[in-house]
């Protein structure tokens, strides 16, 4: 994906979401600061051309909070409160709330990345359950299929998209799906000729907003407050992306992919290792601040759980945008314990995730396109597959079509 994209970019495993609520002071503001008020919160990024970005989350008792994006939810476990300071630490990601508490109804502050140097100021509200303020009727429905170009002006940034949304008087959910991924779960509203939709997923906040015609649309997508880019769109049932499997190849001349990367221990491993011999090998490209990459993880977990086999073995590679290699193998060591992740993540690089450095790492590959990409090897260290990509729960049956084509492949394999 995008590195901009952060797919860049699920049904979503949810994590649990505690509060651990630390107050030293017995004055009685700071117990009101400390008592937030159980219920639906709103909060408001600021973002580019004075722009809001909301999303809805839900304190549903003193240790439970669930961030809603359509279908989707959200639960974290790390916040801290001491005095008016309140901590609220996104799961599995490096994003980070800053706030004070104006009152228990009340939370203004920054939502920080210190690895990207990037602070966006919130505000989160008590008691209102609207992502979207609407003042008028919508006039378009627009469910159904979006033939999408990002940046169309430009031959060097301009990329293709699908969008699939679903309508119901004024409320639209739904995604936008690239040749490297999709943008999450998306909700918003339709208000007169106006489209707004958004969501927040722990690592990055998207807004798109547009103004609809009939069969045609025309918006910009913000990411967060550090980038926007134009968007046209049209009604086209029977548009559809490119094969997942035909975007990242061997070079004329390879059959075997070949790198040699240190674990979480410092140890190299290498596809010439004993583990590795006479197995099935699925070897992913990823990074940990990358959701989609997040929710394939998830999905690979899960495989691995319900389909144990000595014959079968996974092994990631990872690009990590940490500035150093101690907070990159501090991530890689955070995903591989909240998920439980069983097969080993090999930190690949670090300090960034430029794409022409990765395949500098594997120029074995014609290119590396998107965070994630999956390669798929034989017994006999053959790759047989490429899958650029990952088509999260957030696209529906597209998801639900991956999972059946990986899973029937993979058993072709193990059968050789």
């Amino acid at each position: 994906m995008k590195i901009f994209n952060p797919f860049i970019i699920s049904i979503f495993i949810v994590i649990p979401f505690v509060f651990s609520c630390k107050n030293e002071s017995n004055t009685s503001k700071d117990n009101e600061m400390s008592r937030l008020k159980v219920g639906v919160w709103r909060t408001v990024l600021e973002v580019e051309d004075e722009k809001e970005l909301p999303f809805i989350f839900e304190l549903q008792s003193d240790t439970t909070l669930v961030i809603h994006n359509a279908k989707e939810r959200i639960e974290v476990s790390d916040i801290h409160i001491n005095g008016d300071s309140i901590i609220i630490q996104t799961p599995v990601f490096e994003g980070v709330f800053k706030g004070k508490m104006i009152s228990s109804e009340l939370i203004k502050g920054d939502f920080v990345k210190p690895s990207l140097n990037r602070v966006v100021p919130f505000t989160m509200i008590f008691g209102e359950d609207k992502r979207f303020n609407i003042s008028k009727k919508t006039k378009t429905n627009i469910s159904g299929n979006w033939e999408t170009v990002f940046s169309p002006n430009s031959e060097e940034d301009k990329y293709i998209a699908k969008g699939t949304f679903t309508q119901a008087g004024n409320k639209v959910t739904g995604t936008f799906r690239t040749t490297t991924g999709d943008y999450r779960y998306l909700e918003g509203v339709m208000g007169g000729d106006s489209l707004k939709l958004s969501t927040f997923d722990g690592a990055h906040a998207f807004l798109f907003e547009a103004k609809v015609a009939d069969s045609t649309m025309a918006g910009v997508f913000y990411s967060g407050n550090h980038w926007k880019e134009p968007f046209v769109a049209r009604r086209n049932e029977n548009f559809e992306l490119p094969s997942a499997t035909s975007l990242t190849y061997l070079k004329e001349g390879y059959d075997q992919l070949a790198f040699s990367f240190p674990n979480t221990e410092g140890e190299l491993v290498s596809l010439v290792d004993d583990r590795f011999k006479n197995k099935v090998v699925v070897v992913q490209i990823m990074g940990t601040w990358c959701p989609n990459c997040l929710d394939e993880t998830k999905y690979y977990v899960e495989y691995l759980k319900q389909n144990k086999n000595e014959d079968l073995e996974f092994i990631a590679l990872s690009f990590e945008y940490a500035k150093t290699e101690e907070k990159a193998l501090l991530a890689i060591n955070r995903l591989i314990e909240v998920l439980e992740v069983p097969y080993p993540i090999l930190l690949a690089q670090y300090s960034t995730t430029n794409k022409k450095k990765a395949n500098e790492k594997l120029p074995m590959l014609n290119q590396v396109l998107s965070y994630p990409t999956s390669i798929f090897i034989d017994k006999k260290g053959k790759v047989r597959k490429i899958h650029t990509g990952f088509n999260g729960p957030a696209t529906g049956e597209k998801y639900v079509e991956f999972k059946k084509e990986f899973e029937s492949f993979i058993g072709e394999l193990l059968a050789e």
